[in-house]
């Protein structure tokens, strides 16, 4: 096997690996979301949702990126990973002390007493990350992802039966939290469990591993900052419902673009890192995973938009009918913007994070103003249109890093993709005639029925219509070659078991 097959195969294995674990760690959120919709109010939502983005922005405020650090350095030593937990843990006690002091002030000026207890609890949420075991990051580094997609199993099926034990008994907010907090804790302690190690605590190695980190940094900063103060804004000014209907939206919006990619983005970091020597197979394998995780990402969060009103109506109930305009416009965004996601990874691994952190400023610097005006003129719908255009605007600086990195022009950037585009034009022609034509639902077994078709039907065009241009274009290499080689492999093993070798 020669070197480049070795890692294609080491990559489809870790993909699998952690394809899997999305999928289960996929099914236990999304049951864990709806249940809890149905449990809890959206005020309850939009609550927890301003105390988790405050910690959120914190965290980003001290995050040094250590374990990315450790991934892409060449031979890190005992040293390495001793410097990465105590700045971890020194990191996490810190950022949970302050995050336990400012609750009461945070309060007043939200205007609501409970968040006083949401912030003391979640503080140990802090505190438990930085305990986390730092050798994890030679998973990822060496390629194996079989561990990590254990704990991201675990984590989410513990915090799934705390919160959903603790919804049906008292119906309270702190469903949303203490399943969080358990799951972390668990998190950790398996960490420790599938790979061993005694930390010992030392600082010898700071420089070394903050010379990779110190500007990723200051861009998980400003990108927190960014994508997280529109939360903030919403839950003071148009209050905790608003923000709850906000918060449940672009949850569910980003869940299919996300979820559907990351087994695949998870796995490019360290890849491309293995590949930063050869120019050349860096740019084809670039090309080839891009085009693969648009081709997934954009009907996912595409049809979800189209989806969106039975499947709240059916999944949720009257009561959120107000996220249906979130999900439809951002779910939409979300999917475009994977058409140049991988600019983040690609400059990971080439180790130009500055380069990410320039991007990240300029983006929070017209963001921003752009989502106050849009919150002020339109409330909510307002501030999600203005989503929508800024979100289009990222793609080009994102289109731009590529360009800078490997040498590839827009032009070639969007071909690979134009299959995948005539399968979401048409996709979404046929779900507006499907539309029309089925009756109108009077009850969750009329919407049960109505969401199918949608579904059923869009699929169906949207595959057919990309495996046509696919064949009309030569048969490119794409993500049509793994789905024709995957069914012909099962074929194949299907005929030898019931009818033996040939």
């Amino acid at each position: 096997m020669t070197g480049s097959e070795g890692l294609r195969s080491r990559l489809m294995r870790g993909a699998m690996w952690l394809g899997g674990a999305r999928v289960a760690t996929n099914i236990l959120g999304f049951v864990s979301t709806l249940v809890l919709a149905r449990l809890l109010v959206p005020a309850d939502f939009g609550l927890v949702a301003l105390a988790t983005t405050l910690l959120g922005v914190l965290t980003a405020m001290t995050a040094i990126s250590l374990s990315d650090a450790l991934v892409q350095h060449e031979q890190p030593e005992k040293e390495h990973f001793d410097t990465s937990f105590t700045l971890n843990l020194a990191r996490g006690v810190l950022v949970g002390a302050f995050f336990a002091a400012i609750s009461v002030p945070t309060a007043a000026f939200f205007e609501d007493a409970r968040l006083i207890e949401l912030m003391l609890v979640l503080s140990l949420t802090a505190v438990l990350t930085g305990l986390e075991n730092p050798k994890c990051a030679l998973f990822m580094r060496d390629l194996i992802f079989w561990q990590q997609s254990v704990m991201l199993v675990s984590q989410k099926a513990v915090a799934l039966v705390v919160s959903l034990t603790i919804a049906f008994l008292y119906q309270s907010y702190w469903a949303l939290i203490i399943g969080v907090v358990l799951g972390q804790a668990v998190s950790v302690l398996l960490s420790y469990a599938l790979l061993p190690y005694r930390p010992r605590f030392t600082l010898s190695k700071t420089r070394d591993l903050f010379s990779f980190s110190i500007w990723l940094t200051f861009c998980n900063f400003i990108t927190t900052l960014n994508w997280n103060f529109d939360n903030l804004l919403v839950g003071k000014v148009l209050g905790k419902t608003s923000l709850g209907y906000y918060s449940m939206g672009n949850h569910l919006a980003v869940m299919p673009t996300r979820e559907v990619t990351s087994p695949i983005i998870g796995t490019l970091f360290p890849a491309f890192s293995n590949l930063k020597q050869a120019p050349e197979r860096l740019r084809a394998a670039y090309q080839r995973a891009q085009s693969i995780v648009t081709a997934i990402a954009l009907p996912a969060g595409v049809g979800m938009a189209l989806v969106a009103d039975p499947f709240v109506r059916l999944a949720m109930g009257e009561k959120w009918l107000p996220a249906v305009i979130v999900i439809q416009c951002l779910a939409s965004i979300f999917a475009i913007q994977t058409l140049a996601s991988l600019a983040h990874p690609l400059a990971m691994a080439l180790g130009n994070t500055k380069l990410l952190f320039t991007r990240d400023l300029i983006a929070f610097a017209y963001r921003v103003p752009l989502l106050v005006v849009g919150l002020y003129l339109g409330g909510l719908e307002g501030i999600v249109y203005m989503r929508v255009f800024t979100g289009r605007i990222s793609i080009y600086f994102n289109a731009s890093i590529v360009s800078r990195l490997i040498e590839i022009n827009y032009w070639e950037q969007l071909k690979p993709n134009l299959r995948t585009f005539a399968g979401i034009i048409s996709m979404t022609m046929a779900v507006y005639a499907i539309g029309v034509l089925l009756p109108e639902a009077v009850d969750n077994i009329g919407l049960a029925i109505n969401l199918a078709a949608l579904i059923g039907g869009g699929a169906v065009v949207h595959i057919i219509v990309v495996g046509f241009a696919w064949n009309f274009m030569g048969r490119p290499v794409g993500i049509e070659d793994e789905a024709l080689a995957l069914v012909q492999n099962l074929l194949r093993r299907t005929r030898a078991r019931f009818m033996g070798p040939a």
